[in-house]
This record gives structure tokens, sequence and C-alpha cells, in this order.
């Protein structure tokens, strides 16, 4: 099934262009396109899916980010634009560009992946009664360099072309039977000094709310470190971990692996594969990824969540974000299985900062959705104050050590956090 072919891509920094737009698809921005999928094809797809992603070579020789989502447009709404507040969406993958110059060989870099536990949501016939579906290609880029770097690219501002493709089949394969979609961060930016929920540390924390019960909850996270500056997060290996409910459920270090078997995709000269292969030694003591190569989508399950609120928290404790430059992309989704079908417009999610923490005397929570009530317990479960419409709570009459709070907000969400009294 071939849902985007060879679709031009353009200065991600530039005013949208005007080029005709291929026959079927949508220009969502310069570094955007969509398609939607028809009735027949969301009912052909079977139990095994893959997809690939070709990007190939234009007027940006540089390595670059690019994502496949699956956006939810409401039904029968006939276009929508990138930022429109209805679309639900969710990063089903994500890549990075080699640095390719479109007159070398070879000029196309395919990624590939395996998306079976879409298949659900494909044949979701509730969702599709209150959705259209759609996919989007995204590959940012800017030609600057190529336009004085690559033979042919003086003054253009076409920087790569995409191709999406998806291939299925029920060999050796069984359909999933997810029936929730619950879609918590997308591509959302996380650092420790402008775009984080605990003031000074890389922390990122969002609640949301459960209507009903779920089984075999399947969390999908997809994160990368940037910041290309001296000492930047591109080049320092760190640790990430995710919670849900205070409880630790997914360690890992991105990187890793050698990036030599994508070597052959990156034909103009660049800093990071340089003139002569590396060992696996000394790519592994650095790289966080591999230009030309995909971005693994790392995962947990919990058998059983409750209804109601509940709180996922991804912190990376070392991070340090040189000169205050570079961030994470993060993106999280959640696939399960409910008694009663959750329609991904029942969930709610709330993203909050809870700061200082440690303190040594006021707690502050900042959220576009308002707070209802905080209560603030010890660690052994006592209750010891509380307050109502009120953004922060007074600790400093208590003894050091950890506290918990309970934070009711506005729109009925509750959420426990724990805090540090210094």
């Amino acid at each position: 099934m071939n849902l985007i072919s060879d679709a031009v891509y353009y200065d991600g920094y530039a005013a949208t262009v005007s080029d005709p737009v291929p026959a079927g698809l949508i220009r969502l921005s310069n570094t955007r396109y969509a398609r939607k999928l028809t009735d027949a094809e969301l009912n052909s797809f079977k139990a095994k899916i893959a997809m690939r992603v070709a990007i190939g070579a234009l007027c940006d020789n540089y390595d670059r980010l690019g994502s496949v989502y699956l956006a939810m447009i409401p039904k029968n709404q006939p276009t929508y634009t990138i930022n429109d507040a209805n679309v639900k969406r969710i990063e089903v993958s994500r890549y990075i560009t080699p640095f390719m110059s479109k007159n070398r060989t070879p000029t196309e870099v395919p990624y590939t992946y395996d998306l079976s536990n879409l298949y659900s949501v494909f044949h979701d016939t509730a969702l599709r009664a209150s959705y259209d579906m759609y996919m989007e290609l995204d590959v940012f880029g800017v030609p600057y360099a190529a336009q004085t770097q690559v033979a042919g690219c003086a003054g253009r501002i076409d920087v790569f072309s995409g191709t999406l493709t998806f291939f299925s089949t029920d060999a050796g394969a069984t359909p999933t039977d997810y029936n929730t979609l619950v879609p918590i961060l997308t591509y959302n930016r996380l650092n420790n000094y402008n775009s984080t929920d605990v003031t000074g540390e890389t922390v990122r924390i969002v609640t949301f709310n459960l209507p009903n019960a779920v089984a075999n909850a399947r969390f999908y996270v997809i994160s990368t470190p940037h910041g290309a500056n001296n000492g930047g997060e591109e080049y320092v290996r760190r640790q990430n971990y995710t919670f849900i409910d205070d409880v630790q459920m997914l360690t890992y270090t991105p990187g890793g692996i050698s990036c030599e078997p994508f070597r052959v995709y990156n034909t103009q000269g660049n800093g990071i594969y340089g003139s002569a292969p590396k060992s696996f030694a000394e790519w592994t003591s650095w790289n966080n990824w591999c230009p030309g190569n995909s971005v693994p989508v790392r995962g947990f399950t919990m058998p059983t969540m409750t209804a109601g609120s509940h709180t996922l928290k991804h912190t990376i404790p070392t991070a340090v974000f040189n000169q205050q430059q570079g961030e994470v992309y993060l993106s999280v989704y959640m696939q399960g299985k409910s008694n009663t079908a959750l329609d991904v417009k029942d969930i709610k999610t709330v993203d909050v900062s809870i700061y200082p923490n440690p303190t040594s005397d006021f707690v502050n929570i900042r959220s576009k959705t308002g707070v209802a009530s905080i209560s603030l317990y010890s660690i052994d479960g006592k209750k010891l104050a509380e307050n109502h419409g009120e953004n922060g709570i007074n600790v400093s009459s208590y003894s050091p050590g950890v506290y918990f709070l309970n934070i009711t907000m506005k729109d009925g969400t509750t959420f426990k956090h724990k805090i540090m009294k210094k």
C-alpha cells in the first residue's frame, strides 16, 4: 500500500511554499504531508504490518529528524491544519537522515518498522465512526549549507523527498485486540532550563485519566537527545527513566550500537563518520543515534491499570544541556484492552509543573488546568495538611524528608507526586 510517493519537502524555516501538492495529499507545512486512509485501505490491513519510509537526497546534506504520525481527525472534517486542536495524534516512528549528497549514490535511505500493534486501531469500527485516519510523513530540513556545498543546489530550497509504504500479511501473525488508545505525549520538548516540570531538572510529568480499567496496557516510548554544541546532549549517553504512578517501569540509555552499517548512506563528508571505519567501542562510547538509522521504539507493559487518574514521569537525571542548548524530544502513547472500549476523546491528559523540588518552604503547581485542592501526606500515609483553590502548599514547618502530594485539578483529575523537603 503506497500512501505517499516522492513528496518534495522544503526549507523548514521558510514560509510554506505554494508549489502544487501531489494528488491526495495535504501539505500541513514545508516539513509534513498527510494522506487520508480510505475505508478500503483500512479494511485491507492484515495482522502483521510493516512500514517503510524512504527519504531521498535533494538540497539538505545534514542529519535531520523525521517522523511518522497517525492523526485522527473528527469524522468528515474536509481538511485540517497542523495545530488543529481537534486532532488526536500519536508518533509511531522516528528516524535520522544521513549526511547525503544528491550527486552521489545511494541517493535514498530506507527505514523499516514493525507496526503490527496498529492493526487494532485501523480495524476499530467505533474509532473509525468518530474519526478519519490520516498518516503524516514528516522530515525537517534546511538548505543553507547545501546551497554552497552541493553542486546544483544554489538558490534551491527543496531539501528531501519522502515516500511512505505499508506491507501486511496474516502469515505467522495473531491480530492484536486492543480497544483503547491513549495519546500521552507527542514530540514533546524536554530540557532542564526552559522546558521542564521540576525546576533545574530534566523531568516531564503528565497525568492521564482512564474512564475504565485497562488490561495489558502497552506503552510505546520514542526519545532522542539533541544539542550539537560542544559537550551537547547528542554526544553524551545518559540513562532515561520512565515511571507510572511513581513506579519505575523503563530504564534505558540511547545508542549503544555501531553506526557502521549506515555509513553507506552518508555520502556527504562529515565529522560523525569521518573517513575511516570506527570500532564498536568507539561508536558506543558516545553516540546516541546514527545518521541514516531509525530510532528504536521502546516500551513496557502493565498487566492491569485501574480506572481513574495515572501519572507518567520521564526523567534524565544526569542531563546537562551545556550552555543551555539542546533538548530531548519525547513521545509516549498507550494501547490496552478494556471491557468498555475507550475513545481517544474520552482520555484526558494534563501537563503539570511541580517546583521547586526539593524545596525548603513552598511547593508550587503550574498547569493550564487549575488546581482544586492539594493534600500533603507523610511517607507513612498520614495526612498533614490540605488547602483548596491554591496553586501551592507550604511545607516549611515539617522535618526534612520525603512527602507525598495528592493533587486534584479543577477538571476532576487527581494524581500523587513525591516531593523532598530540604
